[in-house]
């Protein structure tokens, strides 16, 4: 039996026993979760998040690769951690007015260079070359900033140092400048059904010059037309069809610059009325073969570098695309180059195919260009798919004559200057995602694009930019990025260098020496750890290749501690003390680690994808090694919160669940089972439908126990329902719909929510009630019906027996008709005597 004195110390010793236990626990869980551990180079080690290394030559048989944070054992000096720098090179204000000036707080230096100075405490300097080209589809926009006129985007330039998985936010802000200028360039189909077109257009020619003018003073227009390929099929090659293929009709021809961009807006009126229509065979156009040219012949058709530019395409048909060449024997793609004549004529017509749509895509994002596709109501299907898989293009219905082009143009070009959507050059090992509050206010949305701006308002975006993986060529580390605003030749210019390696494995850094003694004059030393030779290998190159001995080696120096009975975790060999981990039939799968402990397949698994995949997380030694914003064994889990609140703000899961993984699990009560993505739905819950009946009943239907004027207005004055013609719910305002039926078998409904402390019900005006039987009219024409039934039967019956009886006697007056006897005595009857006449005997 235990004594009180012991039973104090004892209780003590297992508390503290179970403590400790507890403790080496969570410190073992902590190190399987240490994602840096088995990192055996200095890249690989800065290639994880939250890793540092240290390069200390003396460092022994530590883990070189350690969490950030838990440094305790290397110098500073040594430890390689490279931090995410920005830096801003170009940061001028934005414009108000079309032909504005850099704005103060930077100045333009004659040679080209642009200097910030910071209002903050931080500042930022550098240079930028006007006459500097960047790669990619906007790297005009660098000479155009330089140049001091129009800026609606800012900072125009900055340098980025990134880690890899490291989420850098980068801020910038769009603006619509004051009297932007228009390049509006008339792209038509002049086939002989759109006569009727040309015809409207050259009389709205002014106007459409005058409604531009209206938006901006900084206006130009230009015209062209286009028709087809001059080849069969496309088009009859007869010599009298090729000068003349319909009546009125001038030569067929495949793509024509009747007007440059011009200032003359007058001039549009007359080449529009002067160009003549042609003719073809085909239902499909050479469209395509004429948007190329437009925008990739740059300087004939005389596009600006700063200015919105629009090129409407107007139609009746459809369009050839890639490989239609072929029905004519032209075989050669399209090389999306210039081929215009001195004469605007396109001289490449019969020679190359026509350019797919990716061509054109690839053009407009390259150029700005914003195509408005005006076509009739018969093909608005077919060009609203096509203007979807081109960027920044739109598609509108044209009226059959074209009198509403006016019209069209100005509503196409207010909704493409209200809307802003942000694009970018980045490569797949580049992810970038926008966010903005646009007009919202405090609320940021995860969003490229914002609608319904004006001129003068301020767009603030920030680009979250990540590097999910290091390119295997080295030379691909420094790269170009350009975020820049769909169909404006204006964009923010990223210089990223992505940091995959350290200084100290760059040769003439301090940490790499060539022959080293630590490395017993065959490898070079990088980091702290020896680069062996093709010819040896070990901790300090001391083991050759020509002279392994493996009965002399210890093959102690390949196994984790000295209980392990099997060499390199039984999956690979021991070679001079160092474990050559196994390879796999898969390249991508990689055994790892001193003792060949780790691998990246073996991880937990979620929906078939090794840890939810490669956005969530990355197997590292077994253990998933979640990205930011995932958790849980399998990086399956979100970590935040945010989803799981409800959209009009209010408690996790409505209060009526638990936040698990980023999803809701709603809780049952006795009233019953909440469900909805934020547990804002009870369908078996009776809520105060009850509650609520008596007296919505009496107060909109004067019906129900409460029925009498005075009981109704005595114990109903917390509400007076709103009375609609139909109760439907709003499932944002977190609606709650009755339904019953009173005391005449009628339904009526209603529907509650509480807001301010206040109820809100509002009922249906009129109640569904079943129609009105009469019983007495049922009943007397059912009796009615048997009556005139029976009768019916009755004469029926009568008129077939008459029917019959009349066929019979006439069957019967037929055979008589027919008979051979003397039908006045009966041929059976015979007399009984026989008489004998005397004709001597007178009778006397």
């Amino acid at each position: 039996m235990i004594t009180s004195k012991l039973r104090l110390p004892l209780l003590a010793f297992i508390a503290l026993s179970c403590c400790i236990l507890k403790a080496e626990s969570q410190l073992a869980g902590k190190l399987l979760q240490n994602p840096c551990v088995n990192k055996a180079t200095c890249h690989e080690c800065i290639q994880t998040s939250e890793c540092a290394w240290c390069s200390d030559p003396k460092h022994g048989d530590k883990p070189r690769c350690f969490l950030e944070y838990t440094n305790n054992f290397c110098n500073p000096m040594y430890i390689q951690n490279p931090k995410t720098v920005q830096e801003i090179l170009m940061m001028r204000e934005l414009s108000r007015g079309g032909g504005a000036s850099a704005a103060a707080g930077g100045q333009m230096s004659a040679e080209g260079s642009y200097y910030y100075n910071a209002s903050s405490s931080s500042s930022y300097s550098g240079s930028y070359s006007a006459s500097s080209s960047s790669s990619g589809a906007y790297g005009a926009s660098g000479s155009a900033s330089s140049a001091g006129e129009i800026v609606q985007i800012s900072p125009q330039r900055v340098n980025l140092k990134l880690r890899i998985n490291e989420v850098h936010n980068l801020q910038f802000r769009y603006s619509q400048a004051e009297d932007y200028p228009v390049d509006l360039y008339y792209l038509m189909d002049l086939s002989k059904s759109m006569e009727d077109d040309k015809e409207k257009l050259s009389a709205l020619g002014d106007l459409l010059s005058e409604t531009m003018r209206n938006i901006t003073s900084n206006f130009r227009l230009g015209f062209g037309s286009f028709v087809d390929k001059v080849l069969m099929p496309y088009v009859s090659t007869i010599p009298k069809k090729l000068q003349h293929p319909c009546d009125q009709c001038e030569a067929p021809y495949g793509y024509r610059n009747h007007m440059p961009l011009s200032t003359d807006t007058p001039k549009f009126t007359t080449e529009v009325k002067k160009a003549a229509v042609s003719g073809n065979l085909d239902a499909p156009e050479g469209g395509f073969d004429a948007i190329m040219q437009a925008i990739a012949c740059r300087q004939q058709i005389g596009w600006r570098e700063q200015a919105r530019r629009l090129l409407v395409f107007s139609t009746d048909a459809g369009f050839h695309y890639a490989g239609d060449g072929k029905l004519g024997g032209v075989i050669t793609p399209n090389d999306g180059e210039c081929h215009l004549n001195s004469a605007g004529l396109y001289t490449h017509s019969v020679i190359q195919d026509y350019p797919s749509i990716s061509q054109i895509n690839h053009k407009v994002k390259q150029n700005s260009i914003n195509i408005i596709f005006a076509v009739t109501q018969n093909q608005h299907s077919v060009y609203q798919k096509l203007s979807q898989h081109i960027e920044g293009s739109s598609s509108a219905v044209l009226s059959n004559d074209s009198s509403n082009v006016v019209d069209l143009v100005r509503e196409e070009y207010s909704k493409i200057s209200s809307s802003i959507e942000m694009k970018d050059n980045a490569t797949s090992h580049v992810k970038i995602t926008y966010h903005s509050t646009c007009l919202n206010g405090d609320t940021e949305l995860s969003t490229s694009k914002c609608d319904g701006l004006k001129v003068g308002d301020i767009v603030t975006f920030n680009a979250k930019i990540m590097v999910t993986s290091c390119p295997a060529d080295p030379a691909e580390w420094n790269q170009v990025i350009q975020i820049y605003p769909v169909g404006i030749n204006e964009s923010l210019i990223v210089n990223l260098e992505m940091l995959c390696s350290c200084d100290c494995e760059r040769p003439g850094s301090i940490g790499y020496e060539l022959n080293s003694d630590q490395c017993s004059k065959h490898g070079k030393l990088m980091c702290g750890i020896c680069d062996c030779d093709d010819m040896h290998f070990g901790h300090s190159c001391e083991c050759s290749n020509n002279e392994i001995h493996p009965e002399k080696v210890n093959d102690f120096g390949c196994r984790a501690d000295n209980t392990s009975a099997v060499d390199c975790s039984g999956r690979g060999t021991c070679l001079c003390g160092v474990c050559d981990c196994e390879k796999r039939a898969n390249a991508e799968e990689v055994i790892s680690g001193r003792f060949c402990e780790c691998d990246n397949f073996s991880c937990e698994r979620h929906e078939q994808q090794l840890c939810s995949g490669p956005d969530h997380g990355t197997c590292e030694c077994g253990q998933c090694v979640c990205k930011p914003g995932w958790s849980g064994s399998g990086c399956n889990c979100k970590t935040s919160n945010e989803s799981c609140y409800p959209p009009g703000g209010g408690e996790i899961c409505s209060g009526r669940g638990e936040c698990v993984c980023g999803k809701c699990e709603c809780k049952s009560t006795e009233e019953g089972r909440f469900s909805g993505d934020h547990c804002e739905y009870c369908p078996t819950c009776t809520g105060r439908c009850h509650e609520l009946k008596d007296c919505t009943q009496c107060q909109v239907y004067r019906t129900g126990p409460l029925k009498d004027e005075e009981d109704c207005r005595t114990n109903c004055t917390l509400f007076t329902p709103i009375e609609v013609e139909k109760v439907e719910i709003d499932e944002t305002k977190n609606e709650y719909l009755c339904i019953f039926y009173d005391e005449y078998d009628c339904k009526f409904k209603f529907k509650y929510r509480e807001e301010d402390n206040k109820i809100i019900v509002t009922a249906q005006t009129e109640r569904e009630c079943p129609p009105k039987v009469f019983m007495l009219g049922i009943v007397l024409g059912v009796i009615a019906a048997i009556v005139l039934v029976g009768l019916a039967i009755l004469l029926l019956w009568k008129l077939l027996t008459t029917i019959h009886d009349r066929r019979e006697f006439a069957r019967f007056e037929k055979e008589r008709m027919m008979a051979k006897w003397d039908t006045g005595e009966n041929p059976i009857y015979k007399q009984a005597t026989t008489t004998i006449r005397n004709p001597m005997y007178t009778g006397k």
